[in-house]
């Protein structure tokens, strides 16, 4: 059987991205934006990827001239969709520990305008040990230091040679930790002021937010879908169909990078602060508010739980009655976004466990359900009944039993030794379960704060509670 690059005719764009990593959510992300915007005719550019690691794929990526194919899986305007595509929005892949030579030459392009990453939560770390001589830098930002130092020396000092960063690291503040990590070795390494100043002046570091699902290589169907195209492609990825970039920076940047003229979801902000907290609440905050009540009603999975007549409406009625009014974003942006959220937990073809959710749930309930708690009693004087509620499922879930059956729990030791102590010391009494909740409440290591100063707070979880130990969760959660 053929392969892709001998099926499909390349498409030559200049090179004006260059981007820190080559798996499956940069294809997928922006790699697919790229060549979206060069299909609407906006941009006219392709992305050079760097292999930032020893073992990475760019072997691969070149034995198939930067071409591989995208499939996008989900609901999309109300209709459950399957759609693929070729994406050759990538020019090459240089390995930096096998090429590096050719990874400082290509500091040397004039067009070369902006830098993409994604190098994982940990990739943007000040490392001590790393040097300018090293070949390569064992860092990220190491690498980064010395591809930008070469540029800056190259160019000597053009002001008009700096670039846009758009990280996609999921760490708040990405761009400034970046800035701030290179500028520390550039001190690090004593390089002269002139280049510090380059760095801050010539150089703008946007802080960003990605959001798209990327479950990545199809291998458990990938004799499937090579018969179905018609040829081997070894970089198959898969996402879903919803995406959303929140870029914050100047204005002038999306006439440089005109996504959204595209019509692809990219926002370009001056904080997107409100995004971050809207993406952790609603998403992330409802995720981990139906854990403990979908699971313990008998849900598996996510759509399971989402689609079931009754959980699945506990849980809308909780994101729109309960999250949504303590958010500060216009009421348009957060029901389009809740919609596109519910739209996605009932997305047929990506199977998301609950129990994998689940882990360290008390840390996931603080981050992201406790602060919609805290905020709908400052503005109602009132509780939110449906997560309080999940606040009492999660005491129960951490019961560890389901049906007779043990729940394999995953949380930090001094947590699991909480619940099993408190536990093992019920005697089926409401005092008894009024212990339990205080001490949960009032485990100030997870909450840094003692929830039961907030009002009314402990009495009705231990309500809650008590009428789940009474008549099981899946008559409780009828009461809503």
């Amino acid at each position: 059987m053929k392969k892709i690059n001998e099926c499909f005719e390349k498409k030559s764009y200049r090179e004006k991205v260059l981007q820190f990593g080559e798996g499956n959510f940069m294809c997928a992300f922006v790699d697919w934006m790229i060549a979206e915007m060069n299909k609407a005719g906006y941009f006219n550019g392709s992305a050079v990827v760097i292999q930032p690691i020893e073992k990475g794929r760019v072997k691969i990526l070149n034995e198939q001239d930067g071409l591989f194919t995208l499939y996008l899986n989900g609901i999309k305007n109300g209709e459950v969709i399957s759609e693929h595509t070729i994406i050759s929005s990538i020019s090459r892949g240089i390995n930096t520990y096998s090429d590096y030579n050719e990874f400082l030459k290509a500091a040397e392009n004039p067009q070369l305008r902006f830098i993409t990453s994604n190098t994982t939560e940990a990739g943007i770390v000040y490392e001590e040990k790393d040097r300018l001589e090293d070949r390569p830098q064992s860092s990220f930002p190491g690498k980064l230091t010395a591809f930008l130092y070469h540029r800056y020396q190259f160019f000597n000092g053009d002001m008009e040679k700096g670039f846009i960063f758009l990280p996609c690291e999921l760490i708040d503040k990405n761009g400034e930790k970046l800035k701030e990590t290179i500028v520390k070795l550039a001190k690090l390494w004593n390089l002269e002021e002139g280049f510090v100043e380059w760095i801050n002046e010539a150089n703008t570091f946007c802080n960003t937010l990605v959001d798209r699902i990327v479950p990545g290589y199809p291998k458990d169907k990938i004799e499937e879908i090579t018969k179905e195209l018609g040829y081997e492609d070894k970089l198959v990825v898969e996402g879903e169909q919803f995406h959303l970039w929140v870029i914050e920076g100047p204005q002038w940047v999306k006439d440089e990078f005109p996504a959204d003229k595209a019509g692809l979801n990219v926002l370009f902000v001056d904080d997107l602060t409100p995004y971050r907290t809207r993406k952790v609440r609603i998403l992330n905050g409802a995720h981990t508010a139906m854990v403990p009540v979908s699971y313990l009603y008998g849900k598996d999975t996510v759509k399971e739980a989402i689609d079931d007549p009754v959980v699945g409406k506990f849980i809308q009625d909780a994101i729109y009655d309960e999250i949504i009014p303590t958010l500060e974003l216009s009421e348009k942006e957060l029901q389009d976004f809740a919609q596109a959220v519910m739209d996605r937990f009932k997305n047929p073809f990506i199977k998301h466990y609950l129990m994998s959710i689940s882990l360290n749930g008390m840390s996931k309930f603080k981050t992201r359900v406790l602060p919609s708690i805290l905020q709908y009693q400052e503005s109602n004087n009132s509780l939110p009944n449906r997560l309080v509620f999940s606040l009492a499922a999660l005491i129960a879930f951490y019961r560890g039993e389901r049906d007779g059956v043990r729940i394999d729990l995953k949380d930090d030791e001094d947590i699991l030794e909480l619940y099993q102590n408190l536990w093992a010391s019920y005697d089926g009494t409401r005092q008894s379960l009024e212990q339990i909740v205080e001490a949960v409440l009032g485990y100030e290591k997870n909450w840094e704060m003692d929830l039961n100063k907030i009002d009314g707070l402990h009495q009705q979880v231990t309500d809650y509670l008590e009428m789940l130990l009474d008549k099981g969760m899946q008559e409780a959660v009828q009461t809503f």
